[in-house]
């Protein structure tokens, strides 16, 4: 790896953080959206003060959406969460978004109302009774070590109810249930607005919140903010302390820090924090640890009143559960003398006792009867030899013979295994299939349409589940296919994929086909991973290894090895740096002069990407030296101008690139990937940044002829395996790296794997029948 021509170091200098936070997160508790870690100064939507309350938010907190962090280091490279204390206080959903939206909504109805049928209720404010009782009585013998767990839970609840099969292939069509048809929620009223702001002014906090206050708690914000002002948790962006303060001044003295309603609005809002780090359980010793961190007395009394109140489930994993890198709550060992002199007694199974938020236990398990059902109701009869036999390669081949036999199946590989899927679906559609493919962004959908010669075989996921793309539904509701391959598959969130598999018609064919290595998902859960690990179905491991120099230091990162690889072509290069600040100044040297001058690769197809946003050398300050360079203007549109590179986040987690083009009354108009997009004035500040440098995050499933990949001083601990592996893997024909972390690199490479999620659908699936999974 050597430097480009023409390149010489820069000068002398300390690497010291500028203005922003250095991306590292130091908080053990997952960031909320649009919120800094706790080692902030400032937080998201509102700074408290030193009285702790709520103070006006910045105007630029809003340009943040919310992002998962993959791990400790991670928490800033996010899509829209913060690295220096900036947030989102923007609440309402895009219309454009609301169609996905609404499915979830739909999915989450349907499952609420079967669990409702089978379980029955548990209404807030009141105690629990029956089966409910009992777990709850189980969890806490189990944890005070009363009593072990599988004697607790075996002699108390019996033997666990068998999850219901999977239909058989012969099943009637599943219809629509036009009570959970999707509904559009209506905006909030102004009238219902300007009460939240009243509440909110008596309160002390700043008056930007009334808007999403009213979306996140409906029409009668202004009443439960009244009654429970810890209920401004639920808004993004505010923290306990600020919502402390609201409830002093609302409250006055008397309310204090055991106060049922503040402990129970503080278990979901740690739960909500660790969604946001990717998990969709905890454990409910780390929640109670949360809780002690925030002044809570009597932590076990808060667990068990948030149960209670049905603001948190309860579940208890045994020691086979499959929870990686989660230590399981052992159960105590029997008393001495309980056991006959002589004889040995086995030691209990460890317990491992979890909380989580119901959308997403209801969502895991509906994706998991969703999987067995695409299992068990495939018609396994098909004979795809000869199509197999045209493959263009071996591992090709072989994922044709086993989507052939099999409703579910996970096909994994690098950049090059792509074209692998592709091949599958071209040759369904050679067989009368209704076959499609879907990828995470629009550069990966024209990169798959043109895989497969056919542009009407490739959508995005996003615009498949909002029903702007594909096929459409048919008679049933179902999508209208024989045959879907999702490509990018490990950026799939549990709740997406659960809305994706309930979407699919028994008899449809599944393919869930991505790389393990890259970071996960924006979202909560590890679909993908969770898939491959219970081995729950076929799987295909693509033999085609990725071309090139680039190829060959992405596989080796892969594995765990930095290695130096033969360039001929500086194809790879490394350019020192000794501070942020030299960092910026050779990463606009290469983008508009010698990345163009020696590979004849524009700057507009060349993208940088970086730890964070924040920080000396974060998307913020690369993407102002980018602008002054390539296109600098007044920013007469809101901070842009015409020919300005931008992302627009039209939802967590969705980051897509484009361009500006004009703005009039009716917003800034966007050309994205050759689909015009119109951002309302008001929306722009919210979900509108400059685009010439992203986070890796912001990058996954996206490839550019040409990457920038800044890694200066105060980012090397942000850095992280699947970090280094997503961001190096984004350039096609060539890769710099502004080098300033020293032996942080390989360090991480070697020794920062991914942050473990905690989840609960391996277990599931693994429980669940499947007579036809491969061993």
């Amino acid at each position: 790896m050597t430097a480009l021509p023409g390149e010489t170091p820069g000068t002398a200098g300390t690497d010291t953080p500028e203005g922003d936070a250095p991306p590292a997160a130091t908080d053990a508790e997952a960031p909320a959206r649009g919120e800094s870690t706790d080692a902030e100064a400032t937080e998201a939507g509102a700074p408290a003060d030193e009285t702790g309350e709520v103070a006006e938010a910045s105007a630029d907190e809003a340009t943040e959406s919310a992002e998962a962090p993959e791990d400790a280091g991670e928490a800033d490279d996010t899509a829209g969460a913060s690295a220096d204390g900036e947030g989102d206080a923007a609440a309402p959903a895009l219309s454009e978004a609301q169609a996905e939206l609404a499915a979830q909504r739909e999915l989450r109805e349907r499952i609420a109302q079967r669990k409702a049928a089978k379980d029955g209720p548990v209404a807030a404010g009141t105690k629990l009774s029956g089966t409910a009782a009992d777990l709850l009585a189980a969890v806490r013998a189990v944890e005070s070590g009363e009593k072990a767990g599988t004697e607790f839970f075996d002699s108390h609840l019996g033997t666990p109810t068998p999850r219901r099969a999977a239909p058989a292939p012969a099943a009637p069509p599943r219809r629509p249930d036009p009570a959970t048809a999707p509904v559009e929620r209506p905006a909030a009223s102004p009238e219902a607005v300007d009460a939240v702001r009243a509440v909110l002014t008596e309160g002390g906090a700043p008056e930007a919140l009334a808007r999403p206050a009213t979306g996140a708690l409906g029409e009668q914000a202004a009443e439960l903010l009244r009654a429970d002002p810890w209920q401004l948790l639920a808004v993004p962006g505010v923290r306990p302390e600020q919502a402390d303060g609201f409830a002093r001044a609302l409250l006055g003295a008397g309310c204090g820090p055991d106060d049922e309603r503040r402990t129970a609005a503080l278990v979901g809002w740690v739960l909500e924090r660790a969604a946001l780090q990717g998990h969709t359980a905890l454990d409910a010793e780390a929640v109670r640890a949360a809780l002690a961190e925030r002044s809570v007395r009597d932590p076990d009394e808060a667990v068990r009143h948030a149960v209670e109140e049905g603001v948190a489930l309860v579940f208890q994993e045994g020691a086979e559960a499959g929870f990686e890198g989660e230590e399981g709550v052992e159960a105590e060992a029997p008393a001495e003398g309980d056991a006959p002199e002589g004889e040995e007694t086995e030691a209990p199974e460890p317990v491992q006792v979890l909380l989580g938020l119901d959308r997403y236990a209801l969502a895991e398990e509906s994706l998991a009867d969703g999987l067995a059902r695409l299992l068990n109701a495939c018609e396994k009869g098909a004979d795809w030899a000869e199509a197999a036999a045209a493959a263009p390669s071996p591992s090709a081949a072989e994922l044709i013979r086993t989507a052939a036999t099999a409703g579910l199946v996970v096909h994994s590989g690098g950049e090059a295994a792509r074209a692998e899927p592709a091949a599958l679906i071209a040759a369904a559609r050679g067989l009368g299939l209704r076959a499609l493919g879907a990828a995470h962004s629009e550069d990966g959908r024209r990169r798959l349409a043109g895989a497969i010669g056919a542009p009407e075989a490739a959508v995005t996921l996003a615009g498949l589940l909002s029903g702007t793309e594909g096929p459409g539904r048919d008679e049933d509701g179902a999508l209208a296919l024989d045959l879907l391959v999702v490509l990018d598959a490990p950026q799939l969130d549990v709740e997406g994929a659960a809305v994706l598999v309930e979407a699919l018609a028994d008899g449809a064919r599944l393919v869930l086909s991505g790389d393990p290595g890259v970071l996960g998902s924006a979202g909560a859960g590890r679909v993908f991973a969770d898939v491959l690990a219970a081995r729950a179905c076929p799987q295909v491991v693509s033999r085609t290894p990725d071309p090139g120099p680039i190829g060959e230091l992405v596989s080796g990162i892969g594995i765990g090895e930095l290695n130096q690889v033969e360039a001929p072509g500086k194809e790879v290069v490394i350019v020192p740096v000794r501070d942020a600040g030299e960092a910026v100044h050779r990463t606009v040297q290469l983008v508009a002069d010698s990345v163009p001058r020696a590979f004849s690769i524009p700057a507009a197809d060349t993208q940088v990407i970086t730890v964070g946003h924040g920080g000396a050398a974060g998307t913020r300050v690369l993407n102002e030296a980018l602008k002054q360079r390539l296109n600098p203007g007044p920013g007469r549109f809101g901070g842009f101008d015409p020919g300005d590179r931008v992302v627009h986040v039209p939802a967590p987690g969705r980051a897509v690139p484009g361009v500006v083009r004009s703005a009039d009354a009716e917003g800034l108009h966007l050309d994205c990937g050759g689909t015009p997009v119109v951002v309302p004035q008001e929306r722009v500040e919210a979900v509108v940044r400059h685009g010439w440098a992203l986070s890796a995050h912001q990058a996954a499933g996206m490839r550019w002829p040409a990457a920038v990949v800044v890694l200066p001083g105060d980012a090397a601990a942000g850095l992280s395996r699947p970090w280094v592996y997503t961001a190096f893997g984004r350039g096609e024909r060539h890769l710099s790296v502004v080098h300033g972390v020293d032996q942080a690199l390989p360090h991480a490479v070697a020794q920062v794997p991914a942050q473990e999620r905690t989840t609960r659908l391996r277990p599931l699936l693994e429980a669940l029948p499947t007579p036809d999974a491969a061993s």
